[in-house]
């Protein structure tokens, strides 16, 4: 019987190569999406995870979840929803959750990188293995 690893990820661990300070968010990134690059850069230097050659992910993480957030300001801003924007709003979120996800950026991505780390309490758990 043959063991496959389709659709897990590998586990997230520190980069030798990891950034220890945040770069300068992108000049031509929105308002929204600079905020957000100030917002999770701290995370990111602290988990060590992300390196030069994942900037450009950061980037487009950023500038999606940027645009969701000024298409949610312009649909709130008229008096009937506007389907074409609600869809491409879904688009740029769907967007965003995916590359949160390769950055733990998410909860479940957060666990994998701490999946690593020696788990002291199977002595006290009774249903352990």
């Amino acid at each position: 019987m043959s063991v496959h690893s389709r659709g897990i990820k590998p586990q997230l661990s520190a980069d030798s190569e990891a950034l220890t300070k945040t770069p300068p968010a992108p000049k031509h990134l929105a308002p929204h999406a600079k905020a957000e690059w100030k917002r999770i850069f701290p995370q990111l230097i602290a988990r060590r995870i992300v390196t030069r050659a994942d900037l450009a992910g950061v980037e487009n993480y950023c500038a999606a979840v940027g645009a969701a957030r000024t298409i949610a300001e312009t649909m709130s801003a008229g008096d009937l929803p506007d389907l074409k924007l609600g869809g491409l709003q879904i688009r740029y979120m769907q967007t965003a959750r995916q590359l949160a996800a390769e950055y733990g950026l998410t909860p479940t991505s957060r666990a994998r990188i701490g999946a690593g780390l020696a788990d002291d309490d199977d002595a006290d758990n009774p249903l352990a293995v």
